[in-house]
């Protein structure tokens, strides 16, 4: 059994509030590292939750595409503005916001008041500015997740008057790794793996390797303790069983497009990777606003992060 050593390189903090960190796990023998690094990698981006806000309610105002009288910003600037905040939670279990602030007044996230189960990491983000002794109240709800929800996933009929908004839960935003061979005397070779991550300060890099490393411990136990299965019980799953695409689930933050290609596809309902495969070329270049080049950049992103080639 291998003894695996994990060393923290760097660590730093960005001035918006995000998180880097670099580590270095040693003695691996050749071939682990790329195991142990796309492992690490794929549940750190994907299996990781975070809270976030999925919904609001705006006093007086009953769409999005509404204005409030003396707020220099539409209904729909500030959603936009609400999806920027960042959350820390110390519980799994929705929690309710507010904010209420007469105008003049520029309105920053440090205004909402929590609970004490929430902390907002970025208090200064900006959120809308009243111009006029205008009152402007906001209730929100927050609620903990994993991966990315759609607003229509997150409707609750009991609160009609609340707002969806698409939801981010996944705290850790970029993930990278090499792979480096070490050389002994006795011209033995073991890897050692540097995996770079970045967060939106809602985590520690640090937990985060933490985190998904008892993710997979937990996963493979589970397999572990339930190694023997019911005859009767596996012939059933055998006849319920719906093969899926394996790129169904994958939503397209995965890929990290810059902000213009991944706006236009947003704006064409395409959030998976499936729907994504569903477009030829021709007919993706023909996405409003989506040029050659957000084109060039989705099909090298596709290549080198999923090795999909679109004929």
């Amino acid at each position: 059994m291998i003894n695996l050593h994990i060393k923290c390189l760097k660590s730093e903090k960005t001035e918006l509030g995000s998180l880097y960190g670099q580590f270095l796990i040693s003695l691996l023998r050749p071939g682990q590292g790329i195991t142990i690094g796309n492992l690490l990698r794929r549940v750190l981006l994907g299996d990781l939750g975070g809270t976030s806000i999925t919904a609001v309610r705006f006093t007086g105002v009953k769409h999005e595409f509404s204005t409030i009288a003396g707020v220099r910003e539409d209904i729909l600037e500030i959603l936009l503005n609400l999806k920027g905040i960042i959350l820390k939670t110390k519980t799994k279990e929705p929690q309710l916001g507010r904010l209420k602030v007469q105008g003049p007044a520029v309105l920053t996230a440090n205004l909402i008041q929590l609970s004490p189960e929430l902390e907002i990491v970025n208090p200064s983000h900006y959120i809308a500015t009243i111009s006029t002794s205008s009152l402007l109240e906001i209730e929100f709800k927050f609620e903990y997740g994993t991966g990315y929800k759609l607003a229509e996933q997150t409707f609750d009929n009991e609160s009609d008057d609340f707002l969806q908004l698409d939801a981010v839960f996944m705290p850790v935003t970029k993930v990278d790794f090499k792979i480096e061979n070490v050389y002994d005397n006795s011209k033995n070779i073991t890897e050692c793996l540097i995996i770079d991550v970045w967060t939106n300060g809602s985590i520690a890099p640090e937990e985060a390797i933490l985190e998904a490393s008892k993710f997979i411990v937990n996963f493979f136990n589970s397999i572990i303790e339930n190694k023997t299965i019911d005859e009767t019980n596996e012939s059933k799953s055998n006849n319920l069983s719906i093969p899926i695409e394996p790129y169904t689930n994958i939503p397209i933050e995965e890929l990290q497009l810059s902000v213009r290609p991944y706006n236009c596809l947003k704006r064409a309902q395409i959030n998976t990777i499936a729907d994504l495969l569903e477009y030829s070329p021709k007919k993706l270049q023909g996405l409003k606003n989506f040029g050659r080049k957000s084109a060039d950049e989705v099909f090298m992103t596709l290549k080198s992060k999923l090795g999909i080639v679109l004929k």
